[in-house]
């Protein structure tokens, strides 16, 4: 059996290691090392968020006919945000999904996902926890919008900006902290002036993770160095290589009872064996961006990226619970049907874009032109195991089994404890080699050619319009359980199209209305996956119509609305076990508002409000899609030292599982729930900042997410994150 802990203990010695380096590197630096104040962490108003030049656009914000959120690494530091997740909690129209445990997934208006994240505009599609130790910020565009994104992006998408060297500075800026449960996170921010044209940025991070569960660990290690060098073109080279590895447990949440609501009375029992349930990712990400100008009016962009990623995640979770009364004694017995696999992931992934940027006239129309080329190449090899029982159990599918099982034998596991099935009297072990469920081989290349036109028709009005051209060629090596092996192929060629148009009432205020579209390929977001008939139907489609408004309050407080409806066209068996494949259509509607930036001198506020109304094909609602979210935080400067922030998350009920085509529903629900969340700021000295974030000050019990049935996410109950912070 595979040892998590070997990993375990070997990034613990990373960790010291790490911070060996961290400290001796301070010597390095000089004294113009910033300044940290509450200001300085919030920001400027003076300083409006814009999209990075990896989104593909050189438009301010209020010129993108798009719904659209930035947030600063400013905000994320003070919010003391630790991962993505946290990020989508503040932020309209999305929100968050378990990811089983072991990655990141987001639902943005309705459509969950776990291929639609981005790294400097760069495609990062691998199911893992992506760190924000090297991130500048985060921006959440929503809507489809393949000219951005080609394939994928169904409903949106989220891309990362990484940080890069400054050339003519010299600082190091390290910041550790600690929860109330035990996690310890640390993190170097070091950049380092090599000469006039160079400078090489190093970003390091450990984390020991704890949290509220009866049983759960996990370490990380990461590093990323970046040089930037400018050239005698003028030009500016980037060069960066990040190395991860990560390692925690998995835990699938809790199941539902007979009012189809988690069961509030095991929100600290953790469904899972401490020795099968865990994650590993190792990663090598290599990327250099090449940004020069062609002339005054005219820029253009290089990107090559190559990363290498291995993935492996077993579990065991509830597949089924029978709602035996539980009672106060924490040894109490509960019979429960337990589910598992084991799943790898070896993807190696290469990208190269060239894009061009400029302006030139037609007579006295002014043109904004973004044009370039894209090449994807990728190699997926992916194989599945379910948990093969050592005794068949009545009642049980194949690879399921039911136990009678108590508290204390789920934290000592599974092989070691007297665990006794309802319908046969001894132990019962579990093993992943003897039932495969897959393997296939994939490969998947991508040749793609877009452009976009702004086009300045009149003073206060632009049009824009966008093509893009992709070809797409997929071909999977599938094994089945008996060896044989299937190849199967498939191709598409598409042609996505994109048209807005934005009229600036006033110079702080614009209306935009647009039409975009997007397309995602039927075998799925993790190319795990092909059958016989994909070949014979086009990719899945996704139209997205929306009106918007922008608006600049005199303050400087950005206010924006958007109404959308997105109509969606997906593959499927229909009707099921019939043989027919055909693309049924569906729609979803919503309505997304946002403020952000600075009520007063001193209070910076964020807040967002989505409705959405995401229904299948049969008017039944899309799980994880609540009617309404709401989210407020609120950053207010005491002084010159001082800073206090609040901010409240409240969500509607969703459903937890989703429901068919064929009109198969599901009736288990994640309830509404209300989280306050507080904090405050101190500048110690110049160069040295104090915080503390306490989450769910109200100590709610709420179940943010889920992945399916029984399967319910249990939040932290109250908790404080302290943190320090010091430039050098």
């Amino acid at each position: 059996m595979y040892t998590n802990y070997k990993m375990k203990y070997k990034n613990k010695l990373l960790l010291p290691l790490s911070a060996i380096f961290a400290l001796t590197s301070l010597g390095y630096a000089q004294n113009n090392t910033p300044e940290l104040s509450p200001m300085s962490v919030i920001g400027s108003k003076s300083n409006g968020p814009t999209l990075s030049s990896g989104m593909k656009t050189s438009m301010p914000t209020k010129d993108i006919p798009q719904s659209l959120s930035i947030i600063s690494k400013d905000q994320i530091n003070t919010q003391g945000m630790k991962n993505i997740s946290d990020i989508l909690d503040y932020t309209p129209g999305v929100n968050n999904s378990q990811g089983e445990g072991h990655r990141d997934s987001a639902v943005i208006r309705g459509m969950r996902t776990t291929q639609d994240f981005y790294r400097d505009g760069v495609r990062d599609d691998v199911q893992y926890y992506r760190p924000l130790y090297n991130i500048e910020q985060i921006e959440v565009l929503r809507g489809p919008n393949a000219l951005l994104s080609g394939f994928g992006g169904a409903y949106g998408l989220i891309n990362r900006v990484s940080k890069k060297g400054v050339i003519g500075d010299n600082f190091n800026t390290l910041s550790a902290s600690i929860d109330t449960f035990g996690e310890t996170v640390f993190q170097l921010d070091g950049n380092y002036e090599i000469d006039e044209n160079k400078a090489l940025r190093v970003n390091i991070f450990g984390e020991n993770l704890e949290n509220h569960r009866d049983y759960y660990y996990g370490d990380s290690f990461g590093v990323n160095p970046t040089l930037r060098m400018k050239l005698s073109d003028g030009g500016t080279l980037d060069i960066s290589y990040e190395y991860l590895n990560q390692e925690r447990f998995i835990d699938r949440g809790i199941p539902t009872g007979n009012n189809f609501m988690p069961i509030e009375s095991l929100k600290d029992y953790v469904f899972a064996d401490p020795s099968q349930n865990f994650s590993t990712h190792e990663a090598h990400i290599f990327k250099a961006v090449y940004e020069h100008e062609l002339s005054d009016s005219l820029n253009g962009r290089f990107v090559a990226s190559h990363s290498d990623h291995d993935k492996l995640y077993q579990n065991l979770y509830v597949s089924g619970y029978f709602n035996s009364p539980v009672t106060g004694d924490s040894t109490a017995a509960l019979p429960i049907e337990l589910d598992g696999y084991i799943d790898t992931t070896q993807r190696r992934t290469s990208v190269l874009n060239y894009s061009l940027n400029g302006e030139y006239e037609t007579g006295s129309i002014v043109h904004n032109i973004i044009a370039g080329i894209e090449y994807i190449d990728t190699s997926n090899n992916n194989d599945r195991y379910n948990s093969d029982w050592n005794s068949t159990v009545a009642g049980g599918a194949e690879d399921e089994a039911i136990f009678a099982l108590s508290r204390q034998t789920l934290n000592n596991g599974f092989g070691t404890g007297a665990i006794t099935p309802l319908t046969t009297a001894g132990p019962i072990s579990n093993n992943y080699t003897s039932d495969r469920k897959d393997k296939t081989l994939g490969d998947l290349s991508v040749f793609s050619i877009y452009v976009r036109d702004k086009i300045a028709l009149m003073d206060n009005l632009d049009l824009i319009l966008g093509l893009r051209y992709d070809h797409m060629k997929y071909d999977v090596e599938s094994y089945s359980s008996s060896g044989v092996i299937t190849s199967l192929p498939d191709s598409d060629d598409t042609l996505s199209p994109r048209a807005g148009l934005i009229f600036d009432l006033t110079k702080k205020a614009s209306l935009y209305a647009s039409y975009s579209e997007t397309f995602t390929q039927i075998a799925g977001d993790q190319y795990a996956s092909l059958k016989s008939w994909h070949n014979t139907l086009d990719p899945n489609t996704f139209g997205n119509t929306e009106l918007g408004l922008r608006y600049t309050l005199p303050n400087g407080l950005n206010f924006s609305v958007s109404a959308f409806k997105v109509d969606s066209k997906m593959a499927e068996e229909f009707p099921a076990n019939s043989g027919t494949y055909v693309h049924l259509e569906a729609e979803t509607r919503g309505l997304e508002l946002e403020f952000s930036g600075f009520l007063t001198e001193k209070w910076f506020l964020s807040a967002g409000y989505t409705s959405l109304d995401a229904e299948n094909v049969n008017g039944d609602r899309l799980r994880e899609s609540p009617e309404n979210m709401f989210s407020i935080w609120n950053n207010y400067i005491v002084s010159d030292r001082l800073a206090l922030n609040m901010g409240i998350i409240y969500q509607d009920e969703s459903l937890m599982r989703q429901p068919k085509s064929d009109g198969t529903t599901y009736n288990q629900k994640l309830p509404d729930y209300t989280r306050l969340d507080v904090g405050a700021s101190y500048t110690l000295t110049d160069n040295t900042h104090l915080q503390v974030n306490i989450e769910n000050l109200t100590d709610e019990i709420y179940f943010p997410n889920s992945h399916s049935t029984h399967q319910a996410t249990v939040g932290a109950p109250v908790h404080a994150t302290f943190s320090i912070t010091s430039s050098f």
